[in-house]
C-alpha cells in the first residue's frame, strides 16, 4: 500500500475510533452499531468494517482509544512527581478534575465500561478486567511506597488505599451524572485527603 493511501487508512481508523469512543461513553459498548458509526462519519457500513472486521474488534480498539485518554489526562499529568503520598495526592486532584471536566460526553468511559461488563464474559471483559488490575496496581505501588515514607500508617493494605480511591472516583461520576450533584467533586476531594491522611485546609472544590 502507498504511504499515501496507509496515513489515510491511519487517520479513518483514529476518526472512526474517536467517534465509537464518544458514542460508548453515552450509550454503552454495546450501543455501538457499524450502521450508526458510518453515518456519522459518512462512510459505508463496509467502510467501517474494512478497518475493524467484527463489532468486538470495534469495541476492543474503542476501550484501547478511552483508555489512552483516560491515561493522558491522568497519569501523564502526575509521573513526575515524586512517588508516594505525594504522587498519590497528584492523582487525585488530576482524576477529580478529569471527572468534572466531563472529557467523555457520558461521563467516565472506564467507569461505565467497568459496569457494562463486569458479568458479560468475553475479550471485552478480560480487557477491561487487566485495565483495572493494571490502574489498581498503580495505586497500590504509590501506597506502599506512601507507607515506607511514614506518610501512611505501618499495616495498611495498599490495595485497600488502591480500593478506596477508585471507589471515591467511581462515586463521584455516578453522583455527577445520576444525581446531578454539582459538589461531588469536592466530596471526593475530601474523601480522598481523609483516605490518604492528607491535611484539607484548602477548600478545593468547592461549591
Amino acid at each position: 500500500m502507498p504511504r499515501r493511501s496507509q496515513a489515510d487508512a491511519a487517520r479513518t481508523r483514529e476518526a472512526i475510533v474517536a467517534r465509537a469512543v464518544d458514542l460508548a461513553s453515552v450509550e454503552g459498548l454495546e450501543g455501538l452499531t457499524i450502521g450508526r458509526l458510518a453515518t456519522d462519519l459518512d462512510m459505508s457500513k463496509a467502510g467501517v468494517l474494512g478497518h475493524f472486521g467484527t463489532k468486538e474488534d470495534l469495541q476492543l480498539a474503542a476501550l484501547g482509544g478511552a483508555t489512552a485518554v483516560y491515561r493522558r489526562e491522568i497519569w501523564d499529568r502526575v509521573q513526575d512527581v515524586p512517588a508516594g503520598r505525594r504522587r498519590l495526592l497528584a492523582i487525585a486532584d488530576a482524576w477529580l478534575d478529569y471527572l468534572g471536566r466531563d472529557v467523555f460526553p457520558g461521563g467516565c468511559f472506564v467507569t461505565a465500561a467497568s459496569c457494562e461488563f463486569d458479568d458479560r464474559p468475553g475479550r471485552v471483559r478480560d480487557a477491561v478486567v487487566a485495565m483495572h488490575r493494571r490502574w489498581m496496581g498503580v495505586l497500590a505501588e504509590e501506597a506502599r511506597q506512601a507507607i515506607r515514607d511514614g506518610d501512611l500508617p505501618r499495616g495498611t493494605d495498599p490495595y485497600d488505599i488502591a480500593f478506596g480511591l477508585n471507589a471515591i472516583a467511581m462515586g463521584v461520576n455516578q453522583a455527577r451524572h445520576l444525581t446531578g450533584d454539582a459538589d461531588a467533586p469536592g466530596r471526593g476531594w475530601r474523601a480522598m485527603r481523609t483516605l490518604l491522611a492528607a491535611p484539607r485546609a484548602r477548600r478545593k472544590y468547592a461549591s
